[in-house]
């Protein structure tokens, strides 16, 4: 469906959250289908790399792997939103954590989680951190694609306003009827395919793996965080702000922090192994 707008004519938002629906509010959503893609990518490139040599998890450790990767990105990302992003809601409402299926996932709580599941499977395997901490972080830009894209089929954390041709009017923004851009897909384009071809090229035709271990993951922080803070520019902030920015740049600067000692790290230890 189209609308008028400032004597221009743009696309009402009209995509359905359901890929099968059984009620009024029950049955299989586009978000969690695109999770599902996510994990089935991850696996998927995580198999590539053994059968090629650049990973030491074989099919039925990678199995166990992608398993706790699972549940740290679902926990995190779950626990994330609800601490940043609906504190009070906690506190008053705390069951309302296992409510998953009303949404609700932050994807800086997602990447938390990971995390600690990258600590727990090189402690479980007995591997370098910093080795399985740079393999997994080529996995996950595929996830935030398809959850970017689902967001978008969702009608949610839709974009601010704007007079583009491609804009769009999502039916639940306030107040209705105004175009927006559709940040998501900018999302997706830039925190999903864009890290995807950068992280899986540095993977395979650069020797960073093997010859600093750490630094991919540093690069990662770093350039989520650049590229989330560029997309927050053209998205409604969906909480207060914290020091007058909005809570994903904020978030991400913290990110960038972090990136960027994880750099300084992984070059000072190869320092260190080439005076040894």
């Amino acid at each position: 469906m189209k609308v008028s707008c400032q004597e221009s004519v743009y696309w009402l938002h009209d995509l359905s959250p359901f890929i099968i629906k059984f009620s009024d509010d029950w049955g299989i959503r586009w978000y969690g289908f695109a999770y599902v893609l996510g994990f089935v990518a991850a696996a998927v490139l995580l198999s590539i790399y053994f059968k090629r040599g650049r990973s030491p998890f074989n099919k039925d450790q990678s199995g166990t792997i992608m398993m706790i990767l699972i549940i740290g990105t679902m926990v995190g990302g779950r626990l994330g939103y609800m601490l940043l992003y609906e504190a009070a809601t906690m506190i008053s409402a705390p069951w309302k954590i296992i409510q998953v299926w009303k949404g609700g996932m932050a994807s800086h709580g997602g990447i938390a989680g990971l995390a600690v599941s990258v600590w727990y499977v090189a402690h479980r395997f007995k591997q370098p951190f910093w080795k399985v901490s740079d393999i997994v972080v080529t996995l996950g830009p595929a996830g935030v694609f398809f959850g970017r894209i689902a967001n978008f089929i969702n009608g949610e954390l839709w974009g601010t306003s704007t007079t583009v041709p491609w804009a769009i009017v999502f039916p639940d923004a306030s107040p209705y009827g105004v175009p927006r851009h559709p940040s998501q897909l900018y999302e997706a384009a830039l925190e999903g395919l864009m890290m995807l071809i950068y992280l899986q090229l540095k993977f395979w035709k650069s020797g960073v793996i093997q010859n600093r271990p750490g630094q991919l993951t540093g690069e990662f922080f770093v350039l989520y965080a650049i590229l989330r803070i560029f997309g927050e520019q053209f998205r409604e902030p969906d909480a207060d702000p914290i020091l007058g920015l909005s809570r994903g740049s904020f978030y991400s600067i913290l990110m960038i922090l972090i990136g960027v000692a994880f750099i300084i790290r992984s070059s000072k230890a190869r320092q260190s192994n080439e005076k040894a």
